[in-house]
């Protein structure tokens, strides 16, 4: 047992689209601005805010989540992660007590009460004067395992507005205001239907990003915001053994594909790979026009609907991986991977062709066709998966399957969760491939990344022998 004293906060909120992102995007761009280390964190199954979080810190940003992670595992990558930095900040999702169920499971609460780290509310103050108070009271007094130790007000239309906010926290609540943040200051921030819209894909919006976080961290009580997160007692933890801590020697050659089509990636998934023995080699989609000598690939999520013509038109590296695939190429293909193998994608009236390698169609809907948590049983063996093994992972996509020649492929997956390809089933198996709408977490699924790895390695002595 050893103990992780890093001052820390959760960033939290009564409910959704209450500004607990632009908020903790401003106090990360006011901390790196006065010179602190921060070390930033996501509650929750996330890709996006995270890219924004790790481009104003320049470190990566983490996921914590008690619905994939046990509380050991969740203390245990946050002190690892977080270890060398001289500060913590954790963007919560939802309201601060919403989870999977009535008891909060998978809340941002229980991430805080698992890290024991103080709360700071952000109250979006529309149409609202000393009822605050009451709002506040609520949530300090709702779960006495959780400490809200502070507030930031939201969307304060005027002096006044904020005057009668700030009394009746103070006198009702006993705890500070620690920021003020205006009603209708410019600092939106553009989105599309998965939330923000990811860091790399437009330096024109990173500059939007950077120019919001420093102006939002304008109006933070920086000095008293670090008194709560150095209240933070101090952490106790068992050393980690999670795979991604120690590297291996190279033993097979994976290809990532990784630029503005694909960039959803845990950062302990590129680790653990590492681990097992993977030298990573990065392809771009875009612009790669043959796939290096590798002896696997990981296709990761994004969004390869808004790229679908700059991926069609590179037929060159489309059609040398598809010719891969059917010579055995192990592949793990995640959501936007999924999409990427198959032989189309329709959005907005208009067709893109894309690998080709997996028998179906890919069609946008309007409407998320599977969000949230997602159990899986595996019901087929592929390179990665044991029949019988029971898989957690999440979800999020708008786009569908259609057209699915099931006599050339197995399923892998029997959903008990979530919707996956068709509300029974995810995952399909061709091959050596696997291609499923689920996003997995190495921490939730540790022998992912080494299965990846040996299947890459049987892949290179099929090949040489």
């Amino acid at each position: 047992m050893r103990q992780c004293g890093i001052p820390r906060l959760v960033i939290a909120a009564p409910h959704g689209r209450s500004g607990k992102t632009i908020t903790t995007i401003g106090l990360l761009a006011a901390l790196k601005k006065a010179g602190y280390t921060v070390q930033p964190f996501k509650k929750g199954p996330d890709f996006i805010d995270p890219s924004w979080m790790t481009r104003i810190t320049g470190r990566s940003c983490r996921n914590l989540d008690s619905f994939l992670m046990n509380r050991e595992t969740i203390r245990a990558s946050f002190a690892r992660s977080a270890g060398d930095a001289d500060i913590a900040v954790v963007e919560g999702a939802m309201g601060l007590f919403d989870g999977v169920d009535l008891d909060g499971s998978g809340s941002t609460a229980e991430i805080a009460k698992a890290i024991e780290a103080p709360v700071v509310l952000v109250v979006d103050t529309t149409r609202m004067t000393r009822s605050v108070a009451a709002m506040v009271s609520g949530y300090q007094h709702f779960d006495p395992e959780v400490r809200v130790a502070g507030v930031i007000l939201n969307k304060v239309a005027r002096p006044r507005h904020e005057q009668m906010l700030k009394g009746a926290i103070e006198r009702y609540c006993g705890i500070p205001v620690l920021g003020v943040i205006p009603k209708g200051h410019k600092m939106d921030i553009p989105d599309r239907h998965l939330g923000l819209v990811p860091a790399k894909e437009s330096d024109e919006l990173a500059l939007a990003i950077d120019e919001a976080g420093n102006s939002v961290g304008e109006y933070l009580d920086l000095p008293a915001i670090i008194e709560v997160a150095r209240s933070a007692a101090p952490l106790a933890v068992e050393p980690p053994s999670l795979a991604g801590l120690t590297s291996a020697e190279p033993r097979a050659r994976v290809a990532v594909f990784m630029d503005q089509a694909f960039s959803f990636y845990y950062p302990e998934n590129l680790e653990a790979l590492v681990a097992a023995g993977a030298e990573i080699v990065r392809v771009n989609a875009l612009a790669d026009t043959y796939l290096p000598d590798v002896d696997a690939a990981y296709i990761g999520g994004g969004f390869p609907e808004v790229l679908a013509a700059n991926l069609a038109a590179n037929q060159a590296l489309r059609s040398d991986l598809r010719g891969r695939i059917e010579d055995g190429l192990p592949v793990y293909a995640e959501c936007g991977g999924l999409m990427y193998l198959g032989r189309k994608i329709s959005w907005r009236d208009r067709e893109y062709p894309m690998v080709g390698a997996l028998p179906f169609d890919v069609v946008m809907m309007d409407r998320p066709q599977g969000h949230g948590y997602i159990t899986l049983q595996v019901e087929n063996e592929s390179p990665f998966f044991k029949i019988g093994e029971k898989v957690k992972g999440h979800e999020f996509h708008h786009s569908r399957v259609e057209n699915l020649d099931r006599e050339q492929i197995r399923y892998a997956f029997r959903v008990t969760r979530g919707n996956g390809l068709d509300g029974r089933h995810d995952g399909i198996i061709y091959k050596n491939v696997l291609a499923c709408y689920t996003h997995l977490h190495a921490l939730a699924t540790p022998h992912w990344a080494q299965c990846l790895v040996a299947a890459g390695i049987r892949h290179k002595l099929n090949r040489q022998g």
